[in-house]
């Protein structure tokens, strides 16, 4: 059994200015604006700044982005529930971990830094250590009756209903500037999950750096 830390991987190439001109040869429709559009992309900042404090975004769902998780089933699970995007993900039902390909091992993502996301923080060493301890027990025990299954002629798709929550998948969503707004809105408060703030908290400052008109107002607690 293998644990990893949770990852992600911003698939689209993302030219901060070229998106916002974007954004704002479109919008000026609406104005019938184009006029005062500028070559240097401070036109477009402008504009596109207005559109957001004005709640005008659907100007931004003209844009998408895709990003690729390295996350844990369950924090997939709550992905998905973001209806207005597309998704893509590794099977479980294909996928046979027992292969060469895979190790012959599951993978789990690393179950610290959610603990540490958490607002409960666990201080006590030693009690961490506990818990970190049984958790690896248990995913050993879990990869224990999966490969089992397999041996035994069980499929994949058979096989999986012993695999835990932990266990890492990785998903690509594609999804408009607008929902990913409304993504970092519900994933990053202290009321989401701690292993869900773990992977949206430095994805949303990366991207603050990266298109700042889009996302500098979305607050991370």
């Amino acid at each position: 059994m293998k644990a990893i830390k949770p990852s992600y991987e911003i698939l689209t190439p993302i030219d901060g200015i070229k998106e916002l001109q974007h954004i704002e040869r479109i919008g000026r429709v609406c104005y019938k604006s184009e006029g005062n559009i500028t070559e240097d992309g401070e036109s477009a900042k402008k504009f596109v700044s207005m559109l957001i404090k004005k709640g005008h975004e659907a100007m931004i769902e003209h844009s998408s982005l895709s990003i690729k998780f390295t996350v844990d089933r369950g924090v997939s699970h709550e992905l998905v529930r973001h209806r207005i995007a597309s998704f893509a993900q590794e099977s479980t039902r294909y996928c046979n971990y027992s292969n060469d390909k895979f190790g012959n091992e599951i993978t789990t993502i690393q179950l610290l830094g959610g603990i540490l996301e958490e607002n409960k923080i666990i201080n006590d060493g030693y009690k961490l250590g506990l818990i970190i301890n049984e958790w690896e027990k248990a995913m050993e025990d879990a990869e224990h009756h999966y490969i089992k299954l397999i041996e035994l002629g069980a499929t994949p798709q058979i096989a999986r209903s012993v695999l835990p929550n932990s266990t890492k998948t990785e998903i690509t969503i594609t999804a408009n500037y607008r929902e990913w707004r409304n993504f970092f809105k519900l994933r990053t408060p202290a009321s989401a999950h701690p292993q869900m703030r773990e992977i949206t908290k430095p994805l949303l400052i990366e991207l603050k750096e990266m298109l700042p008109i889009i996302f500098e107002d979305i607050s991370i607690e």
